[in-house]
């Protein structure tokens, strides 16, 4: 992937490198969580992360996956508190979505998960369902974003 200027940030492939930096943006590995960090050094190993990086440093990360009934996922979109509302996670999402080679992205989050749900609305993604089970007490939400003009395989 070519690195993408947005302005006040880029967004590049994750090096494995800055796996640590990332665990220390990512409120769950920050609070030593040592699967959350084992994930984000894997993503960062198999190039499956992308990272949001402006003149202060690593602002925020996204990581999609094909593994979702052979369609693109977006499996965690993190960033910092310090980045936030500033256009930062807009911006992942629609670099995950230019890139996605799957006709379909979804992505999910916790119904508690307002400024999530938000977010999707505002980039133009839709409700399509509801699981009850993962986490006790607070349902995940499945979101769809059809993808026009996707690539032929996942971007390396």
């Amino acid at each position: 992937m070519d690195d993408v200027d947005l302005g006040g940030f880029v967004v590049r492939r994750a090096r494995e490198s800055e796996a640590d930096a990332l665990a220390g943006i990512d409120t769950v590995a920050a609070g030593c969580d040592d699967e959350r960090r084992e994930s984000i050094r894997r993503w960062c190993r198999e190039g499956l992360a992308v990272v949001a990086q402006g003149p202060s440093g690593l602002l925020g990360y996204c990581v999609v996956e094909y593994t979702f009934f052979g369609h693109g996922f977006v499996t965690m979109l993190m960033v910092s508190s310090a980045a936030r509302g500033g256009g930062v996670g807009r911006g992942l999402l629609d670099v995950a979505a230019h890139a996605c080679a799957t006709p379909k992205l979804f992505t999910s989050t916790n119904v508690s998960n307002q400024p999530m749900q938000r977010l999707l609305r505002r980039a133009g993604w839709s409700p399509v369902g509801l699981l009850h089970g993962l986490d006790d007490g607070d349902p995940e939400l499945f979101y769809l974003l059809p993808v026009a003009g996707t690539n032929s395989a996942p971007v390396t």
